[in-house]
């Protein structure tokens, strides 16, 4: 225990000025003011701007003592919603648009590069490996399509060797992970190889559009600002090879009734594709395809790694 000169040391060594004490005025300077000298550097940096942006909303809004407390009880909440396999602040981040803008500033490429978009909470690592023209629908569901296409680099040269780790819903909107009672294992997932002209191809089906999880604190939040939980339909890429920047995208089929409204703001205009329908059976013989079937041509460009 400190005695009572301990305690008057402390005070002395503890420089008292009017801006120490709190002011409405200078409510974030005064908090920022005491962060030690000695405090990490970015540390300090975040916590200042996070004070300066917190006390100028509260200022702005001016919200009374029960909407403080309701806003307390939705992060309270959204903490108990979180658990092994869901981390409802995650979803939080993305129904706000700030998963976006984080992966948006730390995936600047050059022109022409394929941007990215978010991985997701369903990807699996570990999904089989495919020869080219695979099918990697296991449940019979959905409309076939056949997905071609190459990976290059940003001069325009086939790259490869370029390893594609796809995955995708089924049908009925769900990730076989969400099933495992109900699609086979690693429905509609698979890894593929560009051959020596970058090319890839393999058969599946049109992507779904489906809910987030919307039974906890972030769906109630949807249903209070009247936003819907629905993604758009997508395909997932992890497109990776040797000595470049490893690509995690969507491709986004152009008719899709979400598009414009994705719930966690996905959708960007450069990975919207157009399914094209295509009637020809020789085509759909040739492929192992019934006809009609819809066929996707999409690249993939990768930017050199740093």
């Amino acid at each position: 225990m400190r005695d009572c000169a301990d305690f008057d040391v402390l005070e002395r060594t503890l420089p008292i000025t009017p801006h120490s004490h709190f002011q409405e005025e200078r409510s974030a300077e005064v908090v920022n003011d005491r962060i030690g000298l000695d405090v990490d550097p970015r540390t300090s940096e975040i916590m200042q701007a996070v004070v300066r942006h917190l006390h100028a909303a509260v200022k702005e809004i001016e919200p009374s003592h029960d909407e403080w407390m309701a806003a307390i009880g939705f992060l309270t909440d959204t903490g108990h919603m979180c658990s092994a396999w869901r981390q409802e602040y995650i979803l939080l981040s993305d129904v706000l648009g700030v998963s976006m803008l984080i992966d948006a500033i730390n995936h600047r490429r050059p022109n022409g590069a394929t941007p990215n978009s978010l991985l997701g909470p369903f990807y699996v690592a570990g999904a089989p490996s495919y020869e080219n023209g695979a099918d990697i629908g296991l449940d019979g569901k959905g409309k076939p399509a056949l997905i071609t296409g190459r990976v290059l680099d940003v001069q325009g040269r086939p790259i490869a060797g370029a390893k594609l780790d796809v995955w995708q819903t089924n049908d009925d909107g769900f990730y076989d992970v969400q099933q495992p009672d109900v699609q086979p294992k690693h429905n509609l997932r698979g890894v593929f190889t560009t051959d020596a002209e970058g090319s890839y191809w393999f058969r599946t089906v049109k992507p779904r559009f489906y809910p987030i999880p919307d039974d906890g604190p972030v769906g109630k939040m949807l249903a209070a600002l009247g936003r819907h939980p629905y993604r758009a339909a997508h395909l997932h890429f992890k497109v990776s090879a040797p000595g470049y920047e490893n690509v995690i995208t969507h491709v986004f089929p152009d008719d899709c009734q979400y598009l414009n409204e994705d719930a966690v703001f996905g959708v960007k205009q450069e990975l919207i594709a157009r399914f094209e329908p295509v009637d020809d059976p020789a085509q759909a013989e040739a492929h192992g395809l019934p006809s009609p079937f819809l066929r996707l041509e999409w690249d993939f460009v990768l930017a050199d790694a740093l």
